[in-house]
């Protein structure tokens, strides 16, 4: 029943920006954890922004600065800003959520950024 859907992605340039957008339905997401990650062929999924319930963020240090993730509870969406984009942020973005004390999570089916000039 739960569904995450992804949207926003798509080609960028060198330096431009793109908003990343998670509706997730079927449930109620406030005790979870939300989150970004992304992976490139060959390479490990990597986490590249979460926040949390109470809103605390985390970044991996490629994006700091760069990046904002932010969550809308009413409206059940998590969202990632990137800004100053970079060739080397290509990859297909996953977005994730994780209750903060049950073991439940659930991953959507991905969207592709490509930044490329």
């Amino acid at each position: 029943q739960v569904q995450l859907v992804e949207s926003g992605g798509g080609l960028v340039q060198p330096g431009g920006s793109l908003r990343l957008v998670c509706a997730a339905s079927g449930g109620i997401f406030n005790n979870y954890r939300m989150g970004w990650y992304r992976q490139v062929p060959g390479k490990q999924r990597e986490l590249v922004a979460v926040i949390t319930a109470g809103g605390i963020t985390n970044y991996a240090d490629s994006v700091k600065g760069r990046f904002t993730i932010s969550r809308d509870n009413a409206k059940s969406t998590v969202s990632l800003q990137m800004n100053s984009l970079k060739p080397e942020d290509t990859a297909n973005y996953y977005c994730h959520v994780r209750h903060r004390v049950i073991a439940l999570d659930y991953w959507g089916k991905g969207t592709l950024v490509t930044v490329s000039s």
